[in-house]
C-alpha cells in the first residue's frame, strides 16, 4: 500500500511519464502478438508454420509430403520428452524466427540450425524406431542423419 501511496504522490507530469514507460512497451507487446497471430503458435495448428511469408513453400511441400496425414509440424520439429522442452524448443524458434524474419536476415532457402537438426533427428529415430534399429546396426561406424538421405520426407517439393 506505502509503494502504491508513493507512486500517487508524485507531481502530474511523472505520472505522465510513468504511464508513457509502462504503457507504450505493453501495447505494442500486445499490437504485435495480436498481429503476428502469436495465439496461433501455442496450438499444434500446421497453418500456424505459414502465418509468415517465408514458411508458406516449407507449408506447401508439407501439403505434397508422405507425412502429411500422420505429422503436423511439431511432431517433427519439437521435442516429445516434455511439454516444457516442447515449448521452451518453439519459443526458442520462436524468437529467432521473429527477429529473423523482421530483420530479413536469414538464410535462403531456410535450414535448420544445429538444435532443430537434433530435435529432428531425435524424433524420426522415435517415430521410426523399428526401422532405425536395423540401420543404427548395419550403419553404427557412421553418424548420419536420417534426413542425410530423406531430405524432402517431410518437405517433399516434388509435386
Amino acid at each position: 500500500m506505502r509503494f502504491l501511496r508513493s507512486i500517487l504522490d508524485r507531481p502530474l507530469w511523472q505520472m505522465v511519464i510513468l504511464l508513457i514507460a509502462v504503457g507504450v512497451p505493453i501495447g505494442l507487446g500486445l499490437f504485435t502478438f495480436t498481429y503476428a497471430k502469436g495465439g496461433s503458435y501455442l496450438s499444434d495448428d500446421p497453418a500456424a508454420c505459414a502465418n509468415c511469408h517465408v514458411m508458406r513453400d516449407q507449408y506447401e511441400a508439407w501439403q505434397h509430403s508422405s507425412h502429411r496425414r500422420v505429422a503436423v509440424c511439431n511432431d517433427c520439429h519439437t521435442p516429445h520428452s516434455s511439454m516444457v522442452a516442447k515449448y521452451v524448443v518453439k519459443g526458442i524458434n520462436g524468437f529467432n524466427h521473429s527477429l529473423a524474419f523482421t530483420t530479413g536476415v536469414f538464410n535462403d532457402p531456410i535450414r535448420a540450425n544445429e538444435l532443430n537438426a537434433a530435435v529432428v533427428q531425435e524424433n524420426c529415430v522415435a517415430c521410426h524406431q523399428d526401422f532405425t534399429t536395423m540401420i543404427a546396426v548395419n550403419h553404427a561406424e557412421e553418424e548420419l542423419a536420417c534426413v542425410t538421405c530423406h531430405n524432402d520426407v517431410g518437405h517433399d517439393t516434388r509435386n
